[in-house]
């Protein structure tokens, strides 16, 4: 597997994570045998350091830093929230057009962290899909900003919002999951790192990184045919 590489200097470099792919070694997944990180390293012929993660399951920019001492100074950002992180997800049900999920989240310890996301509504499907007395089911597509970082947060705060992100196990909607794996054949999670900013760390330059969808949110995007949230604007046109 060769990574698609999105954005590279002599400190920094960006790739588009493929769902599915961990970034690193893990006891969690000891029967895994392709990561990220020694797939770029590989790939280039030198050493890279993480400099924030992405869930197995979610695809996109996923940041890495080609020295300790960049390594470093990334991952100090990353701690101090000079970053900003979008995702896009596909969501069950018609979520509001905006909203603010501060909703604390507990760690493994049992200790609680307080976290905070925006959410944005860009386009809402509903498609011949009958699930338990409804007919039809219901999509939002939405642009997510999490001001913090905690584990899994996006797809618990979505969760606890009773709009869950499509194909996430264990905190989705496993009815909607299960549909969707018998009808299309699709059991990849709709959550995607689509864009991130920051300042970098040797230059002080403003660099903005996007990740275009990877082929399996596309065709979940096709099949749902998304319209924007005045209702004129087909898929195709809608900006993520």
């Amino acid at each position: 597997m060769t990574l698609d590489v999105l954005y590279k200097d002599e400190h920094l470099i960006a790739v588009n994570k493929p769902p599915g792919l961990l970034v690193h070694r893990s006891s969690i997944a000891k029967d895994v045998s392709m990561f990220a990180l020694q797939l770029l390293r590989d790939q280039i012929g030198k050493p890279v350091y993480p400099a924030h993660r992405l869930d197995r399951k979610t695809s996109g920019i996923l940041l890495f830093s080609l020295d300790k001492t960049s390594d470093s100074m990334m991952q100090q950002l990353f701690a101090a929230r000079q970053t900003e992180k979008t995702y896009v997800a596909v969501l069950r049900g018609y979520a509001p057009l905006k909203g603010e999920i501060d909703y604390p989240l507990k760690k493994e310890s049992g200790t609680m962290q307080n976290a905070l996301t925006r959410f944005w509504t860009i386009a809402t499907a509903e498609v011949a899909l009958p699930s338990g007395k409804h007919q039809t089911s219901r999509y939002s597509l939405v642009r997510a900003v999490p001001e913090t970082g905690r584990m899994h947060q996006l797809r618990r705060h979505f969760a606890h919002i009773l709009h869950p992100i499509i194909g996430d196990r264990p905190h989705g909607c496993n009815k909607q999951n299960k549909l969707w794996k018998q009808t299309y054949n699709m059991d990849t999670m709709l959550l995607h790192a689509s864009k991130l900013h920051f300042r970098h760390p040797v230059s002080g330059s403003d660099v903005t990184i996007e990740a275009p969808l990877h082929p399996e949110f596309n065709r979940a995007m096709s099949i749902l045919k998304f319209q924007s949230s005045d209702h004129r604007a087909p898929s195709a046109s809608i900006q993520i």
